[in-house]
């Protein structure tokens, strides 16, 4: 089997990858909503694996991985790797699951970020309304996690929230620096009204930057000891920071029990060495469209498990795709595995991507699925109609 064809288009803002073989199999991957812009990335890579065995997996990335970074800039690696275990299962008839060890639990947990009213604003009472709107969802979500701080408009909402002159311009995560004691009393206020809304009952996960200085993230991980939270993300580099503050992380992990996570910009197994050699956190929280695909995640979680430290995967806006990878490789992670971040799926989703069941969720759980591959194929005569004019994401011409 060789790989004759890589294609990439853009649907609904999502960047949709499919790698097409000279057996009529084809592979299929989708790339987190934000990165729209990704396309000549992806097929950058095309040169690299025309003629290569897909099934060879390991191989064929071998040839394509030392390209790629961080976060955007591994997004169209871990997409291709994605698409090859694809083909792989389909090849062997069996779920990517039995090809990278086999599953260790038939359904996997997960948490929820995105899925329901998010907080109109960022009072107290507007992130408990939230939380009691998001935890009466029929999916039963037993994880809750909230944007705070500098990975919300906060420090531009709330008067005199951080030393430092606000900004609001067009990159992510503007704002850093020193939280003013109004700004730490703010945070541990609307935290207060979250728990006295979820309670002992459900888990709650807080996405906190990048921006904190060292000492003011010491200063809320300790304040926030009380509420018994799952974890303070990313909160002095983290989303769209090409590296990562190990030592600082360290500082910070070290000194408080409320635990401290990180790692979803992260590339390769390279980036997490450190930050796990170090114990400098207590959750790493890769993405699988980030790091570098499958493979790279379930490597990372068993080093990570080798160190005592725990894995949540990212993935808010990996697409439905994006759901049936993660399920899969989820389901084959060490005990270490708490659960991987629910990706957001629009209703149209479901008209252009068959294979899951509707509703996929339950109480607070996806079921691991059995088909070959992903266990998922594009309704291409539904996609057609979402293309670009002039768009050749359906043209298997390629294919003998």
């Amino acid at each position: 089997m060789k790989i004759v064809d890589l294609k990439c288009t853009v649907v609904e803002g999502y960047p949709l990858v499919r790698v097409d073989t000279d057996e009529g199999i084809s592979g299929i991957a989708q790339i987190e909503k934000p990165k729209h812009y990704i396309k000549p990335h992806v097929l950058f890579y095309k040169r690299f694996i025309i003629g290569q065995d897909p099934t060879n997996v390991e191989r064929v990335m071998l040839r394509i991985r030392n390209l790629g970074g961080f976060k955007p800039w591994g997004s169209a690696v871990s997409a291709i790797e994605i698409a090859l275990w694809d083909i792989a299962g389909k090849a062997a008839g069996l779920p990517v699951y039995k090809l990278l060890g086999g599953k260790i639990r038939d359904r996997v947990l997960v948490y929820n970020t995105g899925i329901g009213p998010a907080p109109t604003g960022f009072t107290p009472e507007e992130y408990a309304e939230s939380a009691r709107r998001r935890k009466a969802l029929p999916e039963g979500f037993k994880i809750f996690k909230f944007g705070v701080a500098f990975h919300t408009r906060m420090p531009a909402v709330i008067p005199n929230f951080f030393y430092g002159e606000v900004e609001e311009g067009p990159t992510p995560y503007p704002n850093r620096g020193r939280l003013t004691e109004r700004g730490l009393k703010h945070i541990v206020e609307c935290v207060k009204a979250l728990k006295e809304v979820l309670g002992d009952e459900y888990g709650l996960a807080l996405d906190c930057g990048p921006g904190f200085d060292v000492q003011s993230a010491l200063s809320l991980a300790k304040a926030l000891e009380p509420f018994n939270l799952m974890w303070l993300e990313d909160m002095i580099t983290g989303d769209y920071t090409p590296y990562t503050a190990v030592e600082a992380y360290r500082l910070v992990s070290s000194n408080t029990t409320t635990p401290i996570h990180t790692g979803e910009q992260i590339y390769l197994r390279y980036g997490f060495k450190d930050l796990i050699e170090n114990n400098a956190v207590d959750v790493i929280g890769p993405d699988p469209c980030d790091i570098g695909g499958l493979a790279e995640l379930k490597w990372v979680a068993e080093f990570a498990d080798l160190h005592g430290i725990l894995i949540a995967p990212h993935g808010v806006f990996d697409g439905i795709i994006g759901v049936a990878a993660l399920t899969q490789v989820c389901a084959t992670l060490p005990k270490n595995f708490i659960a991987f971040e629910m990706p957001v799926i629009e209703p149209v989703w479901w008209e252009l991507v068959k294979g899951l069941p509707n509703p996929l969720v339950k109480d607070g759980y996806v079921e691991v699925q059995d088909k070959p591959g992903l266990g998922v194929e594009l309704n291409e005569k539904a996609l057609a109609k979402y293309l670009p004019e002039g768009d050749d994401f359906l043209d298997y011409s390629s294919k003998k």
